[in-house]
């Protein structure tokens, strides 16, 4: 819809009623926004929240995902957001920063932190456009960051892009290697069949290791692969990760293989 657009402060918004936004609509628009909403019904999207406190932003993008074939609730804080989520979980959030009470940074902070949420992808959809809140946001674990004012198309394509994206990562993944097994969308590693239990931070370092089976993974390499590059610890930290995990696997454990003065690899050559 170029013809609509989401400012930063909420003005310039129609404030008329919905009615008379749609009669606004040309033919084309419809025609568009009517073919997108049969898609993503056929595509059975689900629940999508939008926490935003500005009302008239608010109502109109859960107005355009509901015109879309979506389902989307608003809520004003991130309390709001959470009494939502204790009784049901969405397929997406929309997530702005300045909001009163908690700001979106921690609301972010809080989602990817907690089992239960951190893979629910999250939009930030927020008039701070400089660099330096894009990255703090995409690093803080946003998978996309939009900025006021925009257009309910794109708005509508990134939210599509961001559910396809998630939907890829979600299919059934496993990696192998002499009878280890990683199931990465089940976060299970077996042994010849017998179930290994590992932390996450163990279960994250083997499942690089075995993305990147056969070859040598620096210390630095898992550092900023595992920890993140923002990590102020020292490569010690990687080995001990690796004298536990091998500990837990037992026997599987001599598939990991020190390469003295680089790092690790695993791989069929052990």
């Amino acid at each position: 819809m170029p013809w609509l657009s989401v400012s930063a402060d909420g003005q310039g918004l129609c404030s008329k009623k919905k009615a008379v936004i749609l009669k606004a609509w040309n033919r084309k628009d419809q025609t568009i926004m009517k073919c997108q909403r049969q898609k993503n019904e056929q595509r059975g999207y689900r629940m999508i929240y939008c926490v935003e406190d500005e009302r008239n932003i608010r109502e109109l993008l859960v107005y355009t995902l509901e015109t879309t074939g979506f389902e989307a609730e608003g809520f004003e804080t991130g309390a709001e957001l959470d009494t939502a989520m204790k009784k049901n979980m969405p397929e997406l959030i929309l997530l702005d920063i300045m909001l009163p009470g908690e700001d979106g940074y921690n609301i972010l902070k809080r989602l990817k932190s907690d089992t239960r949420t951190r893979d629910i992808p999250v939009i930030m959809v927020t008039a701070k456009e400089a660099e330096f809140d894009k990255v703090k946001g995409l690093e803080g674990g946003a998978d996309d960051y939009i900025t006021k004012p925009f257009g309910m198309m794109e708005f509508v394509a990134r939210v599509k892009a961001v559910l396809r994206r998630c939907a890829r990562q979600s299919e059934e993944r496993e990696l192998h290697c002499k009878g280890l097994r990683v199931n990465v969308s089940r976060h299970e590693v077996s042994y010849q069949g017998e179930v290994k239990e590992l932390t996450r931070k163990e279960f994250e370092l083997l499942e690089y290791l075995m993305e990147n089976k056969g070859l040598v993974m620096s210390r630095n390499q898992i550092l900023c692969h595992v920890w993140g590059y923002d990590f102020d610890g020292e490569t010690r930290t990687v080995d001990v990760h690796v004298r536990t995990l091998r500990q837990k696997l037992g026997e599987a454990g001599n598939l990991i293989e020190t390469v003295r003065g680089v790092g690790y690899r695993i791989g069929d050559h052990v």
